[in-house]
């Protein structure tokens, strides 16, 4: 049995976390600092960009993750600050 969709979404907030480790250097935009490529989680997810796209679009409305444009591409980086927001949501039983 393959992994849910919303598994595949904690994968990619969970690599976002330490992104360095997780993805390989891009010719343009740091990692930590601007976030990575569509491209790259989809290499990694294993999936075609269009579904990786999708994960991340989705996270963006969920305000878990946060956009940069840099030439043409969009870059992805996590939202710390609304991930410990809902993070104290759940704790108080919402």
């Amino acid at each position: 049995m393959g992994t849910s969709y919303s598994e595949k979404r904690l994968v990619i907030l969970e690599w976002l976390r330490d992104p360095a480790s997780h993805f390989p250097p891009q010719p343009h935009g740091d990692p930590v600092e601007d976030g990575v490529t569509t491209d790259a989680v989809a290499a990694r997810l294993g999936v075609t960009r269009a579904v990786a796209a999708s994960h991340l679009d989705l996270l963006v409305d969920m305000g878990l993750l946060q956009t940069r444009r840099i030439r043409w591409r969009t870059y992805y980086r996590r939202d710390e600050m609304r991930i410990a927001e809902v993070a104290r949501m759940f704790e108080k039983g919402w």
